[in-house]
């Protein structure tokens, strides 16, 4: 399958998530080189921020120090006084003693054979484990011929304690093969009551972190130096190798199981850094210095730490850890049942922490803020790495770090970068669409939150305003089509601007009218009183035009407005391929007979009484009527809105009078109401809605009204 950003950007983010997670999980089981460094750098840091651990107390360093050095003499040292230590060792009441040295060829003296000395040290103290190593190389053996391997192979093999014991599955592994070992010379090797071999396999970094607890060699396998010491310690207990088909399944020491990886290693848990054991000098353990309860019944491994001698080893601590360390931490380590665990469990559990914290990620991510999004994902990695680090420090359990962690970063990185991109394609949509109909501030609103545009509609509580050019008709016909258009266009930009300046949606012109909305897309609480204001500036603006018109020759032009609140349908309506941002319902339908109202009364902005009851604190209006408009059964409180509340002074008298009349009217007082409606034209001599007023009391003085009176007008007319 071809994978392309454009192939990408057309998913959503919880696609996407899932298949960054599917692919995180491929990565995890394929494990690749640098991957693996980086979970053994963070198990290393897991390993150093614990800090030291406390150990039983039965594992001690009898050392070649450097205070050794300046009483014994250079190193190495003769073999009689090798001999001298294990004698003392035995003296002191060691349980098992372990040499970290191998004695492989023989000593040059003049005297009596040192190496028989030691031979026989070795023999009577019945204590000792002798140390060896493995050509673990093709080429570190070429020189070497079949009868000296042979015969090597018998110096290490002669107990029947050299050899472990095979049991499971039979077959090829996947084990460490040695080609050839490098023993003892013969008298010495055959002296000792047990022995084991003492390499060291670094990772590729050069830390040792596995000590190789058995070594496949000819058809014969194995066990380390730890191993032989223990199996001394605890009175020769059964070693059984336990063999699967993958490989080595653990190491049972009598009753003790020992896990191990599938090439027999077992994970080292380091206890702290050099010198976590206690070191002797040799020099006091020959010269009788020491307690013996230091020593007494406990395992001894000797080897050399002296600065320039010694077996230098790169571990999680330090870069220069004595390798004799390497044994006593783990004979430590089996000693108190401490491991490391990583098993099928820990993996099921990676691998649900992979998808968990990954989907997690992919989940919240699109639906938070950027700094949101920052805060969730430092939180979560903070947590996590924090949990990690406990359940390691506290139960011993190596639970993956790298791959759950990368796997939300990199989740983090794409959403983020998806979001971008589509978002910054998502606003370029919406200026395009939007850039005719809303003023910027608006635009910029529904950038911050393009759901608003989705395809649908919601019930909200909007104001809805028409306006309407009277006898378009009439005007266009004395005009030419472009003498029309120039006024058109001049009218219509002047009003938008209006509209603009108040935050309005243009959602249509129709003709000469125009269709506001105020409210949506972005929520306006004072919606009503917006559209009040809008409308009251333009009728001031088409004062100005009309003076203008006039002195151009052009004709007269006049306008209605209508404006209604209430609930309606907003939202986008139409198809996926084409849809209009518009508002739908019968309070919109109500604004648009509002508008036409105005030719009844001779108004030019008439609202409804859902608008006048919203604003009527901040506007001033009169009460024009009650009507049933077509359409509609129940009849509805129209105003005329006059102007803002601070401006209202110079029309309260004549508004006075006409509240009066129309009271007179709604009681049917005919002649009353007509006599308070004249006192109104003493004020105002050209006010419609009175002279309109007058009129109907007279007809219905007249003809009086059938039934009771409402005071309720029906339009016959749009």
């Amino acid at each position: 399958m071809k994978i392309s950003i454009k192939n990408i950007m057309t998913l959503s983010p919880l696609k996407i998530s899932i298949v960054l997670v599917i692919l995180a999980l491929v990565v995890f089981f394929m494990d690749p080189h640098f991957l693996r460094f980086m979970e053994l750098k963070a198990l290393d840091l897991r390993m150093v921020s614990r800090g030291q651990l406390p150990t039983t107390g039965q594992v001690i360093i009898a050392t070649v120090d450097e205070k050794s050095l300046s009483e014994i003499g250079r190193w190495p040292w003769s073999r009689s006084m090798t001999a001298k230590l294990v004698d003392s060792l035995k003296e002191y009441g060691a349980k098992a003693v372990g040499f970290d040295i191998v004695f492989a060829e023989p000593e040059q003296s003049t005297g009596p054979s040192a190496d028989a000395i030691l031979a026989k040290s070795v023999k009577s103290a019945k204590n000792v484990s002798l140390g060896y190593f493995f050509h673990t190389s093709m080429k570190d053996v070429e020189f070497l011929t079949e009868e000296y391997i042979n015969a090597s192979g018998s110096l290490i093999g002669g107990s029947m304690y050299s050899m472990v014991r095979e049991k499971g599955h039979e077959g090829d592994y996947n084990l460490i093969t040695a080609y050839a070992p490098v023993p003892s010379i013969k008298a010495i090797a055959e002296s000792g009551e047990n022995c084991g071999y003492f390499n060291a396999f670094p990772d590729p970094d050069g830390v040792i972190r596995w000590s190789p607890l058995v070594i496949k060699f000819q058809d014969n396998f194995y066990y380390s130096l730890p191993i032989a010491l223990l199996m001394q310690y605890l009175d020769y207990p059964m070693i059984v190798l336990n063999l699967a088909e993958f490989g080595v399944d653990g190491v049972m020491l009598g009753d003790l199981r020992i896990p191990t990886d599938e090439i027999g290693r077992l994970l080292i848990n380091y206890l702290g850094p050099a010198k976590t054991f206690p070191h002797y000098s040799i020099s006091d353990i020959i010269a009788g210095r020491l307690s013996p309860e230091l020593i007494k019944g406990k395992i001894v491994i000797v080897g050399a730490t002296a600065t320039g001698i010694y077996d230098l080893r790169v571990t999680p601590f330090s870069p220069v850890y004595p390798g004799v360390e390497l044994h006593a931490t783990v004979v430590e380590n089996i000693l108190q049942g401490n491991f490391l665990e990583q098993s099928a469990w820990t993996t099921f559990i990676d691998i649900c922490g992979i998808i968990f914290f990954g989907m997690i990620i992919g989940i919240a991510i699109p639906r938070l803020k950027a700094l949101q999004g920052i805060l969730l994902v430092m939180v979560l990695l903070g947590g996590f790495v924090a949990g990690n680090t406990l359940i390691f420090a506290k139960y011993n359990t190596w639970l993956n770090m790298v791959y759950p962690v990368l796997t939300m970063m990199t989740i983090y990185l794409v959403i983020t970068v998806y979001r971008y991109f589509t978002e910054e394609r998502e606003k370029k949509k919406i200026r395009g669409a939007f850039q005719y109909y809303l003023t910027a501030s608006v635009i910029n609103e529904l950038l911050k939150d393009p759901t608003k545009l989705k395809l649908g509609g919601d019930k909200k509580d909007l104001t809805v305003m028409f306006s309407d050019i009277r006898g378009f008709t009439t005007i266009s016909e004395k005009l030419t089509p472009e003498e029309l258009v120039h006024l058109l266009n001049e009218y219509l930009t002047a009003m938008t601007d209006i509209v603009f300046k108040y935050e309005g949606l243009l959602d249509k012109y129709i003709g000469d009218a125009i269709m506001a909305v105020f409210g949506a897309p972005v929520d306006q609480p004072d919606h009503a009183l917006r559209s009040c204001r809008t409308a009251l500036e333009m009728m001031a603006t088409l004062k100005g035009l009309q003076q203008k018109w006039a002195a151009e020759g052009r004709p007269f032009v006049d306008i209605g407005v209508g404006i209604n609140s209430g609930d309606m349908v907003v939202g986008n309506m139409g198809s996926n391929m084409r849809f209009d941002y518009t508002v739908m319902g019968d309070n919109v339908n109500l604004s648009s007979r509002l508008e036409g109202i105005n030719k009844e009364y001779g108004t030019h902005i008439v609202i409804s009484e859902f608008t006048y009851e919203v604003v009527k604190e901040e506007v001033f209006c009169r009460e024009l009527d009650a009507v049933r408009v077509k359409g509609k059964k129940l009849p509805v409180k129209i105003y005329e809105l006059i102007c803002e509340r601070k401006d209202a002074a110079e029309h309260e008298e004549y508004i006075g009078r006409f509240h009066a009349g129309l009271a007179h009217y709604k009681a049917a007082r005919w002649d009353e109401g007509i006599a308070a409606f004249k006192s109104v034209l003493e004020i105002r001599p050209d006010d419609p809605p009175a002279k309109l007023y007058i009129q109907r009391c007279q007809d219905l003085k007249e003809n009086p009204p059938e039934g009771e009176w409402d005071g309720v007008f029906t339009m016959t007319r749009k």
